[in-house]
């Protein structure tokens, strides 16, 4: 378990790093997760103790929202000021998702009944 954890914290610190330093407007733990993600595809699988730590993450996934959810405390002053810009933008992202999502739908649906007949 271990050596699954000190992966991931290393793609992290990578990530953050790079952050930091060449991409500050991407969060490093962003970047981490797209650098791991990279390297577990060019690598073809996943190490077990990877896989154990990841599992134990992703059972108690709620608590790493917890860290988020003070953030935004944190800021309610601003929030509070810029409502009417954050809901706006939340309800364009809603409706983008949305109509992007059924465009792909769409599209795959159309492309699995031409390879059907």
């Amino acid at each position: 378990m271990i050596p699954g954890l000190v992966q991931i914290l290393l793609w992290q610190g990578l990530g953050e790093l790079i952050s930091h330093f060449f991409l500050p407007i991407i969060p490093g733990p962003v970047l981490g997760l797209v650098f791991l993600l990279i390297f577990l595809i060019i690598k073809g699988h996943v190490n077990p103790s990877l896989a154990l730590v990841s599992d134990a993450f992703s059972q108690h996934l709620g608590v790493l929202f917890i860290p988020a959810a003070v953030g935004v405390i944190l800021f309610l002053p601003q929030l509070k000021a810029n409502a009417v810009a954050v809901i706006s933008a939340l309800l364009v992202s809603v409706v983008a998702t949305i109509v992007v999502t059924a465009v792909v739908l769409r599209f795959i649906s159309k492309k699995d009944s031409h390879e059907s007949q």
